[in-house]
């Protein structure tokens, strides 16, 4: 019988030479996108992938400095942004204002509660998940930013409408995509003219997969939000998913709440987002348990993405991340 190995025994042996040329990619990539608009931003929620394309943003526009907070000295050529639903988990937003403290960088937030005040966004009632509104405040705050260009850490592995995705991806005058109208990207040569009030979303890590994702997590010592490793949490068994007991996703008549070892695989809005059952306590716990997921975070975690088989794709193309 073969004895017990433990995990960082076992990504002690990875390959990491795919983790390099990812890297190398994703760092070519900002590159081109700042080097090609006047005024791009990234996308910065606290969540994991978002903090990984900020790694890669430190590696290519700064320089390494163990004395700085951060490790990073120097300025990025863009700021940060988030869209704030105002349902976001509290941990996400303490994380998200201390990262970027750290980093001296500037963060732009837009919220969704100043679009419900001027009107453009009406809740059909308060416990409504706003995540699907996001896309509102978004095009508001790209149009009083005059944003041109947004960074974000959207990945081709996560659901299907996303695998539809160039890394730079064409927005047209209204935000919408169009998936039968982007632009080719052959030999690596991205066509980035765009009209007036037209913009782009730009992927680095469109190639990545989560578990290339988790071994970078690991390999870098990514500060994370402590949800995304194993915690304690009262949730709700509900429809095969674990919804985490909050004040917008309060018990249904007839249901349990209970406490369960938790962890989250992907953070969004509270009213949509479920944590799974784990005691994956440190990344490199979660890169082998990751080893052995058949289901994508989204599909095993999302509510928002189980209403239809095109519910992400009709949200793209009306400007959703």
């Amino acid at each position: 019988m073969n004895a017990a190995v433990k995990p960082e025994h076992l990504i002690a042996d990875v390959d990491h030479a795919h983790l390099d040329a990812l890297e190398e990619e994703a760092i070519f990539i900002l590159r081109e996108v700042a080097a090609s608009f006047e005024r791009p931003a990234l996308l910065f929620s606290g969540g994991k992938d978002s903090c990984v394309v900020l790694r890669l943003a430190e590696k290519a526009f700064k320089m390494k400095n163990a004395a700085h907070p951060s490790g990073y000295s120097g300025q990025l050529p863009f700021p940060l942004v988030h869209i704030d639903t105002g349902h976001n988990f509290p941990e996400v937003i303490t994380f998200r204002d201390q990262r970027v403290a750290d980093m001296g960088e500037r963060l732009v937030v837009g919220h969704l509660e100043d679009s419900m005040a001027r009107g453009t966004i009406r809740l059909s009632h308060p416990l409504e998940s706003r995540n699907g509104h996001q896309t509102v405040t978004l095009l508001e705050t790209i149009e009083e930013h005059k944003f041109d260009a947004l960074i974000g850490g959207a990945r081709r592995d996560e659901e299907k409408a996303r695998a539809k995705e160039r890394i730079f991806s064409h927005r047209d005058s209204f935000g919408q995509w169009q998936p039968k109208e982007q632009r080719p990207e052959l030999w690596t040569l991205f066509n980035t003219r765009i009209r007036p009030g037209e913009h782009f979303r730009c992927f680095p890590i469109s190639n990545w997969t989560e578990l290339d994702v988790w071994l970078y997590i690991a390999r870098e010592s990514i500060p994370l939000p402590q949800m995304y490793y194993a915690h304690e949490r009262q949730v709700i068994r509900r429809k095969g998913l674990l919804v985490p007991l909050t004040e917008v996703t309060p018990p249904e008549a007839g249901e349990t709440v209970e406490t369960a070892t938790v962890r989250f695989r992907t953070v969004g809005d509270m009213t949509c987002t479920c944590p799974v059952e784990s005691p994956a306590a440190n990344a490199s716990e979660v890169v082998a348990e990751t080893l052995t997921v058949t289901v994508s975070e989204r599909g095993a975690t999302r509510m928002d993405d189980r209403t239809s088989e095109a519910s992400m794709e009709k949200r793209k193309k009306e400007g959703y991340f």
